[in-house]
């Protein structure tokens, strides 16, 4: 779309909170070494990072959860340290039935290098819808389709009770709400295959400060989770960042942009929490990582939540997964839910789209995404 001098690529800091204090944790020797374990923990957390950084198997890994495979091959300590309070964070009580390919294609994909889009994603996207428009197509916000049904072997959508006829569909929506756009597809094997898939929510807590938080320069500081009771967690959240690490503040007006963010189901009280009280939640934490951090810092705050933010892939997931291609003629189902074992990642989204646009055309035959 002609805006490659836009794309960013830097290499920020990563960190854990340990004990009390900020530890640098890229799997890389010299960081590993500096980890709060014990010799042994130190080694099997080096070989067993080691194998996963260098398999390219994962279909293997999908037989086992994740937590059985870490405790066996990274060690118990390295596991019940990092390992398992960064699961309990992001799945909740799901924790111990991720399978362990999920959690290699984290490790397997990730780079020192981070890479965004200067003036952030919301930039990206009008860029991009700038560029689809001017090669003729429409794009029409704020207008939610009401359901999708098919008639004489053609797609049809109806939006403001109007139906109208199609060549194809391409749906990108979560599992559960295509399920009820589409009845057609309730009865189905794939639509029951859909009905299987879990995920769970997601939200973040956004502050504009005045001054820096982490003061090592810190971007993502992954938090301990000893259960999915945020009562019981030193933090009521997974991650905080700190954005202006990465994009200096001088993208944001000068302030320093930090998130708190957090993945928790659909039906946990922070869907049901006022903006202002997780406001009033989480604030009081930055205190712990910063001991001089002021509310009065805080020039403006931003709250975001989404039901559908993570894919839960459990053993064997992969056989689980419904193709691209629905029952309905002309009506494809392209989501989250059907990147694995990649993680909902940008890239990800990009080859899925391709290869759907492709099978569309006639040049792929149907597939599952995981072989994108």
């Amino acid at each position: 779309i002609g805006q490659r001098d836009k794309v960013i690529f830097e290499r920020p800091k990563t960190s854990f909170w340990v004990d009390g204090t900020i530890q640098r944790t890229e799997i890389e020797p010299i960081s590993v070494l500096m980890l709060p374990m014990s010799p042994l923990g130190k080694l099997q957390f080096m070989f067993g990072g080691a194998f996963l950084k260098l398999t390219p198997w994962w279909k293997p890994l999908e037989r086992t959860t994740a937590e059985a495979w870490m405790q066996r091959w990274m060690g118990s300590e390295g596991y019940e340290r990092f390992f398992r309070t960064l699961l309990v964070g992001k799945f909740g009580e799901y924790y111990d039935q991720v399978n362990m390919a999920w959690l290699w294609a984290r490790i397997k994909s990730r780079t020192l290098k981070l890479g965004t889009f200067e003036g952030g994603f919301q930039n990206f996207l009008e860029k991009l819808g700038d560029a689809i428009s001017e090669r003729g197509a429409a794009i029409h916000l704020n207008t939610p389709v009401q359901s999708i049904r098919t008639e004489n072997g053609k797609p049809h959508l109806t939006i403001n009770g109007e139906t109208r006829e199609y060549d194809a569909v391409i749906s990108t929506i979560s599992p559960q709400i295509m399920l009820k756009l589409a009845p057609e597809l309730a009865d189905t094997p794939y639509g029951q295959q859909m009905a299987d898939l879990k995920s769970i929510g997601g939200l973040c807590v956004v502050f504009a400060l005045k001054h820096e938080l982490m003061h090592d320069q810190t971007y993502w500081l992954s938090l301990p989770a000893v259960s999915h009771d945020y009562h019981e967690n030193e933090f009521p959240y997974l991650a905080l960042v700190e954005h202006t690490h990465f994009m200096d503040k001088s993208h944001y007006g000068g302030d320093h942009i930090v998130y708190c963010g957090d993945y928790v189901s659909p039906e946990h009280e922070y869907f049901q929490m006022s903006e202002e009280e997780l406001v009033d939640l989480f604030l009081p934490s930055l205190q712990k990582v910063n001991p001089n951090f002021q509310r009065d810092w805080v020039r403006k705050w931003w709250v975001w939540r989404a039901p559908y933010a993570q894919p839960m892939p459990g053993v064997n997931h992969s056989e689980k997964l419904p193709h691209l291609c629905t029952p309905m003629p002309g009506v494809y189902w392209a989501s989250m839910s059907q990147i694995y074992p990649w993680d909902r990642g940008t890239n990800f989204s990009v080859r899925m789209g391709r290869r759907v646009a492709r099978i569309i055309q006639g040049q792929e035959s149907n597939v599952r995404a995981l072989e994108l």
